[in-house]
């Protein structure tokens, strides 16, 4: 793990850029709250170069069967402490309850530091309305996660530049009817938009402002982000139709 180069985040400095996952140095963050299905958790895991668990997240990944290279958190939503057990002493980093940062924002921080520079957040849906903002305040920042994925949707930070189209292991489950576009920061902003039924070009983006419930006559549809940063969300059917907690 010391060995991972140093990065950036996906599309930070790639003007007019396409997102191509692939290219990028992946680190997938299991976190608690609702994901995928099992087998879609198995499928966004292959490639990745490093797996962190955040507490609970632990949970998720070894129950679809995934090794993860690290555990970070506090450990208070465990469900058996016993679960540690297996991992070597280096590879499980454990925090006072009271701290600054939530076992989300540990786990990024560590991904980050061992040079990811594409960071997936896998999990985070449903329960506490305060932590699902939580998550969501992590897009306003100046370095963020690049995806999001919960139970029934997918969120994909678009950087200035960059060019969104549903990547290939979504496009099979993707909902045609629940694309929404959120915008980011401080801006400006200006969108433009390929194959969605209400193009987004021409909108009034500002704060508070946003696009919701878009509707796609092709999966290989494409947003660009002219100016300023963007949160897309992409509603999906799971193939198993399971989540975890």
């Amino acid at each position: 793990m010391k060995n991972l180069k140093k990065g950036i985040c996906a599309g930070q400095k790639s003007p007019a850029s396409i997102i191509h996952w692939e290219a990028a140095l992946r680190g997938i963050a299991f976190i608690g709250g609702e994901g995928p299905s099992p087998n879609r958790r198995r499928k966004l895991a292959e490639g990745a170069a490093l797996i962190a668990a955040a507490d609970s997240g632990l949970m998720a990944a070894e129950d679809a069967g995934i090794a993860v290279h690290l555990v970070i958190g506090d450990m208070d939503s465990l469900d058996d402490p016993g679960r540690l057990e297996k991992y070597p002493a280096d590879r499980v980093f454990r925090y006072p309850q009271d701290k600054d940062d939530t076992d989300t924002e540990l786990a990024l921080r560590f991904l980050w530091d061992r040079g990811c520079d594409e960071t997936w957040l896998i999990g985070g849906g449903g329960g506490r309305t305060d932590h699902l903002l939580a998550i969501r305040s992590l897009f306003e920042r100046d370095r963020t996660p690049d995806r999001w994925v919960t139970a029934r949707e997918d969120a994909f930070c678009l950087k200035e530049g960059a060019v969104f189209s549903p990547p290939e292991d979504l496009r099979e489950n993707l909902r045609l009817d629940g694309i929404s576009v959120f915008p980011l920061g401080t801006g400006p902003w200006q969108a433009e938009s390929r194959g969605l039924k209400w193009p987004l070009g021409g909108l009034p983006w500002n704060r508070g402002f946003f696009g919701i419930s878009n509707e796609a006559g092709r999966r290989n549809f494409e947003i660009r982000a002219i100016r300023g940063q963007f949160l897309v969300m992409t509603a999906r059917e799971d193939e198993d139709g399971g989540g975890c907690s």
